[in-house]
């Protein structure tokens, strides 16, 4: 039997200190959520301050003579120091955002001016319900009360029966605020289910008694699983029918709140916008977004006061401290994503002429040796940052990618290879779409070499169907 008992072992554990944890939260947060950071950190300290980007930081500090701490004067001068790289970042900054051409200038004040609030599916639903011609303020409530209870669909999100049951509502009333409901836009919404959604929509359009109306009301399932043969030979009818009464289905809207969705809406401010200057394409960040700090200069002036007391020194002394490794951070942050992002164009410059079908591989661990930082400290840098490029606007971990080896010996990136296969699929023959198997054969005639199994994956993360679903019996 083993000895039982109390043993002392001595082991090694890295401790990550509050102010690198500080330092690591500020790298990692996307924009929004670093100005909230900021927001925290200045109700807390009274020795950090909001200025505009067009004032210049004071980094003077009196030179009391009286001043005898040796130490609060070191530490005065280092933070002058800091204040200077800080405003020099700022200035240059601002010197890149003065060097777009008026063109560039204008079209990035239109696209910020264009930017609205948007309408969500419950006002848009309200406002008809304001408008309608109803009289009974119970009926408007209940209305009012089902509108609550729509889901990102623009279904009821628990059947009539179970709300009138916990709500205590009569039952006939809530079918009086469906129907109600069901007669505003978007036609569809209100609806228990998808079958449901889809025959209101059929029964506007005046399709109550037609094949599309039979077979959504029946068959939805043997539909949605392009039961093409079966359904014609349970109805009765010709297969080429079915197809087109299918086809017609297909341009209805299963999901009525689609347009109201918020994620459809959002628009996402880049960190980095790529401009072309002297002919090359170069990254310039944008601080539009991003508060300016500065330390106070009136607690600064406390600190080298010897009539201030211990206390107050040490309280003050403290509080800059803080404040100065939360500016030091935030450049730091804006120093670190603009390396990168130097390095991403650096590997991408086919990808800026021509577009997304000629990203290149590239790797965090490259742009770290790169940028001189571990392959973590990247990841953390791009984590919900954007940038805007003569493309589109793109999440920064777009550009990283791993590849495939061409015939020719050429990178390719997955992005370049689902792009090829998207282009395969939308120039197949509907009535014989193209297997996985097919489609890994004609991209080896391309010279892309990929196995069944991952072409079906790229299929798969391009939201496209396999091939039997794609089969048109038209």
């Amino acid at each position: 039997m083993a000895d039982q008992g109390l043993y002392q072992t001595q082991t090694q554990k890295l401790a990550i200190g509050p102010q690198m944890q500080q330092s690591l939260q500020i790298l990692q947060a996307p924009t929004l959520e670093l100005r909230q950071i900021i927001q925290q950190e200045i109700e807390i300290n009274p020795v950090l301050e909001l200025e505009s980007p067009d004032v210049s930081l004071d980094d003077a500090v009196p030179d009391d003579p009286d001043d005898r701490d040796g130490g609060d004067r070191d530490e005065l001068d280092v933070i002058s120091q800091m204040d200077e790289e800080w405003r020099e970042y700022w200035a240059q900054s601002r010197m890149q955002t003065t060097n777009r051409s008026a063109e560039d200038q204008e079209r990035w004040q239109f696209l910020m001016d264009s930017i609205v609030a948007p309408t969500t599916l419950q006002e848009h639903l309200v406002t008809q319900l304001r408008t309608a011609e109803i009289n009974d303020p119970l009926l408007v409530r209940n209305v009012e009360f089902l509108i609550g209870s729509l889901d990102d669909r623009g279904f009821l999100n628990a059947s009539v029966e179970d709300m009138s049951l916990h709500q205590s509502i009569p039952i006939d009333d809530l079918h009086a605020a469906k129907a109600v409901l069901m007669s505003f836009d978007p036609v569809g919404v209100g609806s228990d289910d998808l079958r449901e959604c889809l025959l209101v929509q059929l029964e506007r359009l005046g399709k109550k008694h037609s094949l599309a109306h039979r077979l959504v009301d029946q068959y939805l399932e043997d539909l949605a699983n392009k039961r093409y043969p079966i359904l014609a030979r349970k109805l009765g009818v010709p297969l080429e029918q079915v197809s087109r009464a299918a086809d017609f289905i297909s341009t209805l809207d299963p999901r009525p709140a689609s347009r109201f969705n918020p994620s459809s809406n959002n628009y996402v401010s880049p960190d980095i916008i790529v401009e072309r200057l002297g002919g090359e394409w170069v990254p310039v960040m944008n601080n539009d977004d991003l508060p300016n700090l500065r330390l106070s200069n009136a607690y600064k002036d406390l600190l080298g006061q010897a009539s201030s007391s211990g206390e107050v020194r040490n309280y003050i002394r403290d509080k800059i401290r803080s404040g100065k490794f939360l500016i030091r951070s935030i450049h730091q942050r804006q120093q670190t994503i603009h390396k990168i992002a130097i390095q991403i164009l650096a590997h991408q410059q086919e990808f800026l002429e021509k577009g997304t079908s000629f990203l290149r591989p590239l790797n965090m661990a490259q742009v770290a040796d790169e940028v001189g930082v571990h392959e973590t400290t990247v990841s953390r840098a791009i984590s919900g940052k954007y940038m805007a490029t003569p493309h589109g606007v793109y999440e920064l971990k777009f550009f990283f990618s791993h590849g495939v080896k061409t015939d020719s010996g050429e990178d390719l990136s997955n992005t370049s290879v689902k792009n090829a296969i998207a282009d395969l699929i939308k120039t197949e023959t509907k009535a014989k779409p193209l297997s996985d198997d097919k489609l890994a054969k004609l991209l080896d005639k391309q010279g892309i070499k990929v196995a069944r199994r991952t072409v079906a994956k790229y299929r798969e993360a391009l939201g496209i169907l396999p091939s039997h679903l794609r089969k048109s019996f038209s």
